[in-house]
């Protein structure tokens, strides 16, 4: 039976190759319906009302010749799953890995992904976050100007080879976090108003206009999409992208609604699920329990977090890094969560979010010195590797992987690639590919870069520099950078301070006439504690037992005492039994 919603044309037929079209039926509540069996890899598409142009499914798990062209037909359930024993993994004591498809490896390929699964095993990573391979208009894309929420992008491989990377995920012990976009669609392909009220015009966020939530055919959609990435591919949460974006005003949220079903779907299937918001909001709202009046999801990513080490390690407070500039906002992140919970915050103009309840566990929140977007919409996508030394690069990688959230890593962040991570799109028209140059280059010109130095996003040579360079870790200043990853890793899983999620047992203070360009700090996580000598100045820390990681050798304990030398950092047991 093939269906679709489609209340606003008159008429609906469903058009294959080499075949008469077939007239739908009109059934209630906007929807069409008629009784064509389709077989795997049947192309097919709709023509709505009285015109002659085909149009995708909106529903379509494959677009084998683009987003304008006819869909295809691909059934899930033939695939053979190798993975009967994978039971799931807790996001607790996680931690996640986020990479792009098409510049994790040199072919861009899912199935070309599956030779670097042992390099993330190695590494002690848990968690994959695959950023949105959904169908967009093009070859290479970030993924989030997505128009076909349903598909796998047909240069990464299609759905056949998404269902191969789970399954050999999971075969590896990892879990698989598919990024989703529900917030918005991109400019070109997106067919949806054509079918029906998917978005509302008169009122539009970031991207364009916002999502119809007060449809109930649209939440369905979005709902099921959800379900789909974890029920039919099994994959083992969502990122779900700009939360902050979703507007709505019905009496259960559809975060709370999305929360409900994928815990309905997760006891159905025997194996935790997990939902990580993005938001700018600093609102807790999103991962209290449902009982207490939140919307029940599993984390949310924290920029403050973010935000609190690039200033600590780069010295930089332009934009929305002023407020960091305070010598006190990594403590306050590391104890409290998010720094604005409620403060003034001078970027936004006006007093911003809200405090996190002490009894909610630290990993809901995740954490991270280094993502997609913090690079990627910089001017010139240079990572942290770039412009910092190996030792501000490992006092980050500490910071990053004994933090009280979840912490992830941004592919190559391990090895500190030289390799830059630029905003890349290949809109195939040219008037919408010379529009986003163009705004790309006005955009920072605002800021004060020239023009020259930003990067043309519809050049095939910026996305060609962002794709990894995997000989890079292999000797050098990256392959120590990447066995001080692992060393950390391991330290998580073996110390348990590390994965406690009670906020009562961490502490910190800022140590000696810390500044912007020299701070000194003294973090605790129970008996564990991180000291950090960013100045340029050695600095001795008493009451210290034991040393357990630390980024100089010249690090040594003398009397109970620890000298750190300059820009280093250390893992230590306390000697005070406070």
């Amino acid at each position: 039976m093939i269906e679709v919603w489609a209340p606003r044309p008159e008429r609906v037929r469903l058009r294959r190759p080499g075949a008469t079209d077939v007239e739908l039926e009109k059934m209630d509540a906007g929807w069409w319906r008629a009784p064509v069996q389709l077989a795997d890899g049947d192309e097919y598409g709709f023509v709505l009302g009285d015109g002659e142009d085909l149009r995708p499914d909106p529903r379509s798990r494959r677009q084998p010749h683009g987003v304008h062209g006819a869909s295809a037909w691909f059934d899930p359930s033939t695939f053979a799953w190798t993975d009967s024993a994978w039971t799931g993994r807790q996001l607790a004591g996680g931690l996640i890995y986020e990479l792009h498809v098409g510049t994790f490896t040199p072919e861009g390929t899912l199935d070309a992904a599956i030779g670097r699964l042992e390099h993330l095993v190695s590494l002690g990573v848990t968690h994959i976050e695959l950023l949105p391979v959904n169908g967009f208009n093009g070859v290479w894309n970030w993924g989030y100007d997505g128009v076909l929420w349903y598909t796998v992008h047909e240069a990464y491989g299609g759905p056949a080879a998404y269902q191969r990377f789970v399954d050999a995920a999971h075969g590896a012990g990892l879990a698989v976090i598919q990024d989703v976009v529900h917030n918005h669609l991109g400019p070109s392909g997106n067919y949806l108003p054509e079918y029906g009220p998917y978005l509302r015009s008169a009122q539009r966020n970031t991207w364009g206009d916002s999502v119809n939530l007060d449809e109930a055919a649209v939440r369905s959609f979005i709902v099921e999409n959800a379900l789909m990435w974890m029920r039919d591919y099994r994959v083992d949460g969502l990122r779900l992208d700009a939360v902050h974006a979703l507007v709505d005003n019905a009496d259960v949220h559809i975060l709370q609604e999305l929360a409900v079903a994928t815990d309905a779907l997760a006891a159905h299937v025997g194996r935790p699920l997990t939902l990580i918001a993005e938001s700018d909001m600093n609102d807790p709202t999103l991962i209290l329990p449902r009982e207490a009046g939140g919307y029940g999801l599993t984390a949310q990513w924290s920029d403050d977090w973010h935000h609190a080490v690039h200033v600590a390690v780069t010295g930089e407070t332009a934009g929305y890094y002023a407020d960091f500039a305070d010598p006190e906002a990594l403590v306050k992140v590391w104890t409290r969560g998010f720094y604005h919970d409620g403060t003034f915050s001078s970027f936004r103009e006006r007093a911003h979010g809200k405090p996190i309840p002490a009894d909610v566990p630290s990993w809901r929140l995740v954490t991270f010195a280094q993502d997609h977007d913090q690079i990627g919409n910089r001017a010139t996508g240079d990572r942290l590797s770039q412009t910092l030394s190996l030792e501000r690069l490992a006092v980050t990688a500490v910071l990053t992987l004994t933090a009280p959230g979840t912490p992830m890593l941004f592919m190559g962040e391990e090895w500190g690639a030289r390799t830059p991570w630029q905003f890349f799109t290949s809109h195939p028209e040219p008037e919408l590919g010379e529009a986003t140059a163009r705004g790309r280059v006005a955009e920072f010109a605002r800021m004060g870069w020239d023009e020259s130095v930003v990067p043309d996003p519809q050049d095939p040579r910026t996305y060609e520099r962002s794709k990894l360079d995997w000989s890079e870790p292999e000797a050098g200043d990256h392959a120590r950078l990447l066995e001080l990853y692992r060393r950390l890793a391991h330290l998580r899983r073996e110390r348990p301070e590390l994965t406690d999620p009670d906020a009562a047992q961490l502490s910190g203070r800022v140590v000696g006439g810390t500044t912007v360009d020299g701070r000194v700090y003294r973090l605790s996580r129970g008996r564990l504690e991180i000291l950090v000598n960013l100045s340029d100045e050695p600095v001795t820390f008493d009451a210290v037992s034991d040393v357990l990681v630390a980024t100089d050798p010249a690090a040594v304990i003398v009397s109970g005492a620890l000298t750190l030398p300059a820009v280093a950092v250390a893992v230590v047991e306390s000697g005070d039994l406070r």
